[in-house]
This record gives structure tokens, sequence and C-alpha cells, in this order.
């Protein structure tokens, strides 16, 4: 059976079937992975209500990073199971785990009904969560090209990528469907659970559609032709041959992917509302706008390089990233708060302290005290959003915060019961807010002076340049491994790509801006690992456009 044969029989309608499968599939995953992080407040107030506002948003945001971490491990066992026993059966078993747990979310009691249970339950159901869309993009990626004719590889894989896209656009408009219809109040209470049980009837439309297909034509002729009994990780991780390869589309292609995409989708949404102060509400209808209009530019992408090349275009949307990221992001200042781009440059605030005293202004778990005056002085701006520098003063002197040309003399607060340090903290911001105030920087963007529509074409020059990199990707990666061990070699590099660089992005980016005190200084994180990933796809990614998947390997 040559490849010709296997293209001219999977034939043009078994194709279109395949691909609506697959896509369906794992769009219907990221709906059920992204409605978590899209109602974080209100589980935390469910599941974490014992510990302070705070601490409970923070505790659900780490319940929803769990779902990331876990990923690359899905990856290694559904990777093994599909080398093993066929792409089918594993997505099939990705695909019911993932909905099984996203009902189980909807049904939990929370912690008012069985205290400390409840958030034990909920990081449970988050580790399947994210066990089992670490093996799903993997086995549907590979379903379709394994199907598809080489010169439409690229476009037809196309089709794969946008499921990231269409769950998040499905998970958005059932959210606010639903608290539409339900009410605020209501929907705070108990229509959250709605989303996570409405997983259910896409299962059972998902299964009914898989159970549907065959399994793919590649691995049935690996079956047919092998005579040695297949080790994938062994194959994959413990000879060069393949392993250069796996670190190849990790360092290549999937530190790109990671910093790209999710410095587009998230990391936008993060700096418009922290840092721009954007109201919550204009932030999302951005964001869905920008993710429907971003939806096609995958699939273009894909057939792109089935023209011109893989290793071209997501090469060419790793450099435009490059290029963008900094001035984008100054535009974007510009455009959605233009009254703080004016502040920064009439009145630029520098932080007078001795480095000795001062920390760095990130508490993950809200328990830093933060006492000296240069940690009450950062800790203000920092929380207020604004940029600053720092300039270092003689040791042991008291910090200042400088607005301009005016001066605020911080308060020593080290050593201070909890009661007076409230009160040195509360003294120092209501001064420097003051001054902030006076010298134009505002505490929110102001909506009528949003210039919406600049904001959407920045944020749509990142989209490009996250689909050019994400469009081509499922194609580049299945014709870089050989039939054997595929499912596994793929999958790893692809789930630690996303689920570690792309996953922890924002958490780190904020983490440097609390460092440094900058605001654009949280982009280095995107920059350096889209650089090397541009490095090292120029000088070691081979072209794989065309390649027949039978022989890879050979």
């Amino acid at each position: 059976m040559t490849t010709a044969t296997t293209e001219h029989d999977a034939g043009e309608p078994g194709l279109k079937t395949v691909v609506a499968a697959s896509a369906a599939g794992t769009a219907f995953e990221w709906y059920d992975f992204f409605i978590f992080g899209s109602l974080t407040t209100i589980i935390a107030r469910h599941f974490y209500a014992d510990v302070g506002e705070a601490t409970a948003y923070i505790l659900a945001l780490l319940t929803f990073g769990v779902g990331f971490v876990v990923r690359p491990l899905g990856a290694l066992v559904f990777g093994w199971f599909g080398d093993k026993t066929g792409r089918k059966t594993t997505f099939l078993v990705t695909i019911s785990l993932m909905g099984v747990a996203t009902v189980a979310i909807g049904l939990l009691p929370d912690y008012d009904q069985i205290g400390i249970i409840a958030p034990i339950l909920l990081l449970t159901m988050r580790v399947l969560q994210g066990f089992a869309l670490g093996g799903e993009y993997g086995g549907a990626a590979i379903y379709v090209a394994e199907h598809a004719p080489a010169r439409k590889r690229g476009f037809l894989t196309g089709w794969i990528q946008t499921t990231a896209a269409i769950g998040l656009i499905m998970a958005l408009s059932v959210i606010l469907i639903t608290r539409w219809i339900l009410g605020a109040e209501a929907f705070d209470a108990w229509g959250w659970r709605i989303p996570f049980l409405l997983s259910f009837f896409l299962l059972v439309i998902s299964l009914w559609i898989r159970l549907k297909l065959h399994e793919s034509p590649a691995f049935k002729r690996m079956v047919e032709e092998s005579t040695e009994r297949q080790a994938p990780f062994r194959e994959s991780f413990g000879a060069w041959k393949v392993g250069k390869f796996v670190l190849i589309a990790l360092v290549g292609i999937m530190f790109a992917q990671g910093a790209v995409w999710y410095a587009g989708y998230f990391y936008t949404r993060f700096f418009m509302e922290r840092v721009l102060k954007v109201e919550v509400a204009t932030v999302d209808q951005l964001i869905l706008s920008i993710t429907v209009a971003s939806a096609f530019l995958y699939v273009f992408f894909g057939w792109l390089s089935d023209r011109v090349g893989r290793k071209p275009v997501m090469i060419g949307g790793m450099v435009l990233f490059l290029v963008a990221i900094f001035p984008g992001f100054h535009a974007l200042t510009n455009a959605a708060n233009p009254a703080l781009a004016q502040a920064q440059a009439s009145a630029p605030v520098t932080v007078i302290a001795d480095p000795a005293t001062c920390a760095v202004q990130f508490d993950p778990v809200g328990k830093t005290a933060f006492a000296s005056s240069c940690d009450l002085a950062k800790n203000v701006l920092s929380n207020a959003g604004v940029s600053y520098d720092n300039l270092a003063a003689a040791p042991g002197s008291l910090a200042a915060v400088r607005v301009g040309t005016v001066e605020i003399a911080s308060v020593e607060a080290a050593g201070l019961d909890p009661a007076a340090l409230k009160t040195a903290r509360t003294d120092v911001e209501t001064r420097v807010k003051a001054a902030l105030t006076e010298a134009g920087y505002p505490a929110k963007a102001d909506p009528a002076r949003i210039n919406l529509l600049a904001v959407f074409g920045i944020l749509m020059v990142f989209m490009v340049a996250a689909t050019a990199v994400y469009g081509p990707q499922a194609a580049a990666l299945v014709e870089l491994f050989p039939t054997r061990v595929r499912y596994t070699a793929m999958s790893l590099p692809y789930n630690v790509g996303t689920g570690w660089v792309g996953g922890l992005l924002p958490a780190a980016s904020f983490a440097l801006v609390a460092w440094s005190g900058n605001i654009y200084f949280g982009l280095w994180y995107s920059v350096g690992f889209t650089a090397v990933a541009a490095v090292v796809a120029l000088l070691f990614l081979p072209e794989t456009k065309g390649r027949d998947l039978h022989t890879i390997g050979d």
C-alpha cells in the first residue's frame, strides 16, 4: 500500500469527517479547560472560603495552574498508549476523562458544605483535566495528519489548531449567556455550575462522532509491517536519532508557541486589566473579538505552510512577535490609557532607596509584610500599576518616591505591630497617590478615551504572530517523527512548551515586573523564549513539508 493509495482511499468526504470529528472533540476539551479559568473568581469564593479574598484568588489560580503542570505527564502516559494501542482508542479515553472531570466540578459540594474536602476534590478534578488534555492534542493532530494528503497536511491540521480559539469562544459565550439569563446574583450563587454541567452533552456528542472513526492508515500499516516490539519511551528519548528532534521540537517550536500564544491571549489581558486599569468587561469583549477574528488565521497559515514550507511561516511569526512586542505594548498603553502614557512621559516616577532595604514586590501567598520604607513605597506603586525607576540612596537612609519634581518621604515600619504597620502603609499610600493624581496618573482608564479600534489592531498583530507560529505546528511536529513513536515523541515537547513555558508566563512575567518596577520588563520572558526558539529553528529545524509519514526514520 503506497502513500498515494492511502490518500486516495481516504477520499475527500472521509477527510472532512476525520477533521470535523477530531477538531470538534478537541474544541470541547479546550472548552472544558477554559471555563475553569474564566470562573476563577467565583470558584475562589466557593472552594477557598476561609482564607481571605486575596489568598483565595491566588489558591484558585494555583489550582488552575495545576492543570498546566500535569499536562506533560498526560502526554507521556497517553503518548505511550497511543503508540502501542492506536490513535483512536487513546483519544476516546482522553475526551471521556476530560468530560467526566469537568461535569464532576459542576457537581462538587463547596467549602461551606464539606469543608477542606471541597478544595481537595476540586484540585483532583483539575489534575484529571490537565492529564487528559496532555494526551488529547497529540492524538487529534496525528490522527488528522495521518489521514491527510501530504499536499494538504498543513491546511487540514490547521483546523485542529483553531480548536483552542473555538474552545475559548465557547467558554466565554456560555458564561456570558448563562449570566445574562440568570442574573449576576443567581449565577454567582449556583448558576456558575451550568457551564460545567453542559460538558455532559458535549461529551456525548464527541463520543458519538469519534466512535464512527477508524484507526489511522499510517498506524494500521505500521502494525501490519512491524516485526519488532515497540518501545516508545526508549525510542523517543533514549536514542539520539529521535531524541534530537524531541529537543529541536521543544526548543525550536514549542518555546515560541508557549511564549507567543500565551503572551497574545493571556498577558495582554493581564496588562490591560492590572496595569492599564481597563474595565474587565471591556477587556473580555476585546479578547473575545480578537479570538473570533483570528480563528481563521490558523487554517490560513497551515495552508500557507503547504506551499512555502513549515519553517519559514513559523519563523516569520516569531520574528514578527520579536519586532512588535515592545512597541506594541507601548502603543497599547497610548491607545487604552492615554492619560497614563502622558503622565509617564511628563512626570516619571523614581524610588530613591538603599537597595539593601528593598524586597521584590511579588507575594504569591499574601504573607510578606513589606515593612521597610523602601518596601512601603514600592508596594504602593506596584499595587497602583505604576512604572518606576530605581535610584540608589545612601545606606540606612529613608526611602522616598519622586513623582516628576515632587518628592514624598516614605516611613520606616519594620518592627511595628500589625495595627501600626497598617497605619504607616495607609499614610504612605495616601501621600503617594495624591502626588500621582496631581501629576495626572489616572486611577483607571477613561472609557471615553480608549481607542478601541487601535487596541483591536495592536492585539491582532500579536494574534497574527501567534497563529503563524501555531498554524503549521501540528503538521511540523507530526512530520518530525516516525509512526512507531510519533504520539509519544511529539506530545511531550508540545505539552512542556504550552503547559510550562506558556502556562507559567503570566506569573513569571508579573514577577519580573515586580522585581524591576518597569511595567514593560515582564515582556522579556516572552522575548527570551521566542528569540532562543527562532535561532534554534533557523539553524537546526529541518523543513518537513510534504514528507512521506510512512518512511520517516527509515
